[in-house]
This record gives structure tokens, C-alpha cells and sequence, in this order.
């Protein structure tokens, strides 16, 4: 509720109020609320919205830490959102696996380039792991969707008994300490890691801005059914990770769209998160709690879209 309040406030303060009163005056409420979804639509609007706000390593509305770990300068950085900015907590030394490049294979020696959840601490590990262990959420979706395997990547600490090898078979190890330390410093449920072969290019406002208007211009082709604006949004290598390819995602779209359905679609706590990778691309993770109704379904959970910010072409690579 204090979020909708606080947004039509900005939207309020950004457009003549006078406008949205006539507006309501003649037409009603309800057509209120459709101009107040098209300036959603708007780039003008969010680069008005994020005037102050930081978005170097993405756009966060409930994630408040960002982890960044560097393979090429065997670094890892903390940030914390704080007040619209990124408040850099540390800097460590790390080690990643014995093979550079992007993992793809089981036991292929590699830590994987991408954007990933920490889901849980391990503690009573054997002694070569250190103290405990973070654990990532490889492979995700978009990993799935490119047929990458493996498990078991995690941020662990050093050997309490002995020494061991400045690299490792995929994870990421820190010195025991610094493992401490970093855990200390964050909430690991309300982090993001990225894990880049390089600096993570810092996302601009006006990349920002993009995504921002193209979540609100996709949900509305999505809720009145436009089946070709929909599905234009969707990049022909679009792939789910359970293997469903963009032709047979059209097939399915299309048989929904048929039925004409009343759709409410809302997305809160939105993240946008910039996505390190292996294939050249300027590319985002978006995760969102969704609430979708229809007459005879209602589903509440979580929505993630892989997007390419290609030129001035938003496209979706994976969903899930």
C-alpha cells in the first residue's frame, strides 16, 4: 500500500495533477488508472523516477545487498543499497575454479559466469570447506535454458587442517575470515551474486529506464491479450528451461490468447539485475513477485524473465 501511495505521488508530481483530475472528473477512476499505466509505459517516466537513484549494479526493490565477484582480478565486492546509493562494504581476495571460461559441463573445473541466489548455509562440512559454505542457486533458469550442467557451486572458506591450491573445481573460496566477514555483513536471502570473467559494465539509467517501461509495456499486451505485440517481446532463441523452444511457446500463447480471458496482472518487489555472460550480450534478470487471476486460475509466485537489451529492441531469451 505505501508503495502504490509513494508512486502516485511521483507520478503525480511528474505529470499536472490538474490532467489526472480532469481526467477523473469525466471519465471516472478507472481511466485514471489506464493514463497512470501508460506513463508507466514511458521511458520519460522512469528516467524522471530514477533522477537520484544509483543504478550502477542494477534496480532493486527488495534485494538490498549485491555481491560481485571477479574472475579475472580474483576479487569479490560487497554492496549494500543504502538511501538510493550503493555503499561498498569490503573488498576480498578470492579463488575460482582451475579452468577460465563459462561452465557448461559437469567437472569441467570452471565457475559459472551469471547472476545467482544465495539459498542457504551449510555448516558440519568437512574440514577442507572451512567454517561453511553459501550455496548458489546454479544451475537457474537461463542456465537450464542453454542445457549447462553441474551443481554444487558455492562460496566456502579455506581448509581449517591444511593448505590447498590457489584455485578450485567451480566454487568460490575466500579465507576463512573474510568468509566471516562477508556473511556478517549481509543477509544472505536478500543478496544477489553476479559472477563476471570481467568489471561488471555498470548499468546506466537510461538502460534502466528501458527495462523498467518494458516490464509495464509486456504485462499489458499480456493482460488484454495482444497476441503479436506479446509475443513480439520474445527473441526467436527463446527457450524455457524445461526445453520448450520460441515456436512451441507461440503455439501455446496463442491457444490461450484465443479465449479472450479478463486477466489481473500485478508485479511488486521488482529486481533488475545485470547479468555477467558468456555470449557477448547486454543482458538483465528480472525477478518479480507476481500476482496473475483469471475466472478459473490464480497463481501467486515468483516471476523471472532473462532479457537482451539489444539497441533500442528488448528481447526475452528465458522465462520462468
Amino acid at each position: 500500500m505505501k508503495k502504490t501511495v509513494l508512486l502516485l505521488l511521483v507520478l503525480f508530481n511528474t505529470y499536472l495533477l490538474a490532467d489526472f483530475v480532469s481526467i477523473y472528473r469525466t471519465m471516472g477512476i478507472e481511466e485514471v488508472q489506464k493514463e497512470l499505466e501508460k506513463q508507466l509505459q514511458t521511458e520519460e517516466y522512469w528516467n524522471e523516477y530514477l533522477k537520484n537513484t544509483d543504478v550502477s549494479y542494477g534496480y532493486y526493490e527488495s534485494n538490498k545487498y549485491v555481491i560481485v565477484a571477479d574472475k579475472l582480478s580474483k576479487k569479490i565486492e560487497l554492496f549494500k543499497k543504502q538511501d538510493k546509493k550503493f555503499l561498498k562494504l569490503l573488498t576480498q581476495s578470492m579463488i575460482s575454479g582451475e579452468k577460465d571460461g563459462d561452465k557448461f559441463t559437469e567437472g569441467d573445473l570452471k565457475t559459472p559466469v551469471g547472476a545467482y541466489r544465495l539459498t542457504r548455509k551449510l555448516t558440519k562440512l568437512d574440514q577442507f570447506y572451512g567454517p561453511f559454505a553459501l550455496v548458489t542457486n546454479y544451475p537457474n533458469t537461463f542456465d537450464k535454458s542453454l542445457n549447462k550442467a553441474g551443481h554444487g557451486i558455492w562460496i566456502h572458506g579455506m581448509p581449517l587442517e591444511e593448505s590447498r591450491e590457489d584455485f578450485t573445481k567451480g566454487c568460490i573460496a575466500l579465507d576463512n575470515d573474510n568468509l566471516i566477514s562477508l556473511e556478517k555483513n549481509m543477509n544472505f536471502d536478500e543478496s544477489v551474486l553476479l559472477i563476471s570473467e570481467k568489471n561488471v559494465e555498470p548499468t546506466t539509467k537510461e538502460e534502466m529506464s528501458k527495462v523498467l517501461s518494458f516490464i509495464y509495456s509486456w504485462t499489458d499486451a499480456w493482460r488484454v491479450s495482444d497476441t503479436d505485440k506479446y509475443l513480439a517481446y520474445y527473441s526467436t532463441e527463446f527457450k524455457r528451461a524445461n526445453g520448450q523452444d520460441f515456436d512451441a511457446f507461440t503455439k501455446h500463447k496463442k491457444y490461450i490468447f484465443s479465449r479472450k480471458e479478463d486477466k489481473t496482472i500485478r508485479f511488486t518487489n521488482i529486481n533488475i539485475i545485470p547479468y555477467p555472460n558468456s555470449l557477448n550480450k547486454k543482458m538483465f534478470k528480472i525477478v518479480m513477485d507476481q500476482h496473475y487471476q483469471t475466472k478459473t486460475y490464480l497463481y501467486d509466485g515468483i516471476k523471472e524473465l532473462y532479457i537482451q537489451l539489444d539497441g533500442d529492441k528488448i528481447l526475452i531469451l528465458s522465462e520462468g
